[in-house]
C-alpha cells in the first residue's frame, strides 16, 4: 500500500486562487475558508469534504478507502 499523502493544494472555486494545506487524517473537512477572497466552500453533493471536491489529493480516510479497493464516493 503507498503511503497517505497528507498535505493537498486547495483551489477556491470562486476566485481560483491554491493554498496548500495539510487534510486532518481522522476526519473529513467540510469548510474551507479562501484566505484570498474569503468565500467559504462547501463540498460538492456526492463528495465526503472540501478536499474531495477541490484538492489535488483525496482526504486521507478516502485514500485508505481506495487503497482497500472500496468504494468511491466521488
Amino acid at each position: 500500500m503507498e503511503s497517505l499523502q497528507l498535505s493537498s493544494i486547495i483551489r477556491c472555486p470562486v476566485c481560483a486562487s491554491e493554498n496548500e494545506l495539510v487534510m486532518p487524517t481522522d476526519a473529513c473537512q467540510f469548510l474551507y475558508a479562501c484566505p484570498h477572497c474569503q468565500t467559504v466552500s462547501r463540498p460538492l453533493q456526492g463528495d465526503c469534504c472540501v478536499f474531495c471536491s477541490y484538492g489535488s489529493v483525496a482526504c486521507p480516510p478516502m485514500q485508505l478507502e481506495r487503497a482497500a479497493g472500496g468504494e468511491v464516493h466521488q
